[in-house]
């Protein structure tokens, strides 16, 4: 008899990328998105996630999932323009991975981008908070946070 144990989330896929959340949330038990009711995958138990609707403020969802510890993954391509935002990072200690390229524009788009990076992804989800990479298919660069 198999047990179900408890997943531990790592990665939290931003509003921006519902599309390319549901793909990977299904195939992955570490990853949630705002809205997320759960689920069992591969015998982990993903609970549902905190932030229970896409149309939660970044003010409110930011800190939340800094306090969780978890690695941000959105979609802004002018991330660098964001001051306030940019300062919702460093304030709240997250960790954040914006898809910055225009070829991240359709969900098949960001799998690519973000599969051609997988490994440098899973790398900055044990680097110490707060940061911001911008990320294409191509590279990955730091976002000065001041």
């Amino acid at each position: 008899m198999s047990r179900i144990k408890p997943a531990e989330v790592r990665y939290y896929l931003d509003a921006d990328l519902l599309g390319l959340a549901r793909v990977l949330a299904g195939l992955r038990p570490d990853i949630t998105y705002p809205g997320d009711p759960g689920a069992v995958i591969h015998k982990r138990h993903r609970p549902p996630c905190p932030i229970a609707s896409p149309s939660v403020k970044d003010t409110v969802w930011i800190p939340e999932v800094a306090r969780q510890g978890w690695l941000i993954i959105t979609r802004d391509r002018h991330i660098q323009e964001h001051r306030l935002e940019i300062a919702a990072v460093r304030d709240h200690a997250a960790k954040m991975i914006a898809l910055t390229g225009e070829d991240a524009s359709s969900v098949f788009a960001q799998l690519e981008v973000v599969m051609s990076r997988w490994r440098d992804i899973e790398r900055c989800a044990a680097e110490p908070a707060p940061f911001i990479y911008g990320v294409t298919r191509t590279g990955m660069r730091k976002i000065s946070l001041y």
